[in-house]
């Protein structure tokens, strides 16, 4: 079994949709443990009247502070992280389960194949409209067509949710605050877990959610996630995912230990003036986590009996 975890922000009927398609297409009866963030909205009243494993905090803390939270609260050792805004179709947890099977170690990070209406340029999404708010959702029509479009599992790829094993979670970190509220803080975790020695970034085919894309990103302020990589990494989040994240792509598993001492992380030249230019004229990360919210620290945070 695995400990689900979603973060969620005033945005009930969608995570109302997300818990239930979560129940009825599970093979296994998976821990659920939800942060409310403000819960205003109705979102606190109904997870206690549901009965779920919940924390909750006065404000939106963002999404780094509210999954790390989720993490430390989780009863399993591998974890799923996703937003409230997603829908699991059937077989998602099977689908998991069996790349943890086929899997050499549990350092990976395995990632759902998403279904979303629109997908801009990203590959390993599968475009197609199924609704973008809970009153215009087709259930039925996803439920009929989620694997309408074959996929295979992709290499050095990454999307969400993310299944992870919780030992590594801890190990690297999980998500740094300076991200916060959350932008850029995926690409952070990617380079960290590469850090630490995972070379499995893997996007399940057959493991399926349909997102309706930004329900919640759309009305947070957006940190500069992009600067803050690039100076705590010398590098940006383009080079690391044409550099290195593309040779799992490329490279036959057979030849991949022979590159494996060319694969740590090096500072480029884009990187080292951008850092700079940065560090010169701006104050990173602090003055982006001040612009986000300069209380962020201090709300006042509970949590269900059941979890403590």
């Amino acid at each position: 079994m695995f400990s689900i975890i979603i973060p969620s922000w005033n945005n009930l009927p969608f995570l109302k949709i997300c818990v239930a398609s979560i129940s009825k297409y599970s093979m296994c009866n998976h821990e659920i443990i939800i942060h409310v963030n403000d819960g205003a909205d109705g979102t606190l009243d109904w997870v206690k009247s549901e009965g779920l494993k919940y924390s909750h905090s006065q404000k939106n803390i963002g999404v780094c502070m509210s999954v790390n939270h989720l993490v430390s609260l989780a009863s399993h050792d591998w974890v799923l992280y996703l937003n409230d805004d997603m829908v699991a179709c059937p077989g998602w947890d099977t689908a998991f389960a069996q790349a943890i099977a086929s899997n050499e170690t549990d350092l990976a990070l395995d990632f759902s194949t998403l279904i979303q209406p629109k997908t801009g340029k990203n590959k390993h999404m599968i475009e197609h409209d199924f609704g973008s708010t809970p009153d215009t959702f087709d259930a039925a029509g996803l439920l009929q067509n989620y694997l309408s479009d074959s996929r295979h599992d992709a290499e050095g790829a990454a999307s969400q949710p993310t299944l992870f094993h919780r030992k590594w979670w801890q190990i690297v970190g999980g998500y740094s605050l300076e991200f916060s509220p959350g932008m850029s803080s995926d690409d952070d975790l990617l380079m960290k877990f590469w850090v630490a020695g995972c070379r499995h970034f893997r996007v399940i085919g057959a493991c399926r959610f349909y997102h309706f894309v930004c329900q919640t990103t759309g009305r947070i302020r957006h940190n500069k996630g992009g600067r803050v990589f690039v100076m705590k990494w010398g590098i940006t989040q383009k080079e690391f995912f044409q550099n290195y994240m593309s040779v799992l792509r490329d490279t036959p598993p057979s030849q991949l230990l022979a590159k494996h001492s060319k694969l740590f992380p090096r500072a480029t030249l884009i990187g080292k003036l951008r850092r700079a230019g940065y560090g010169l004229f701006q104050d990173y990360p602090l003055q982006g986590i001040e612009e986000w919210d300069v209380t962020a620290g201090q709300s006042k945070w509970q949590q269900s009996k059941n979890s403590r």
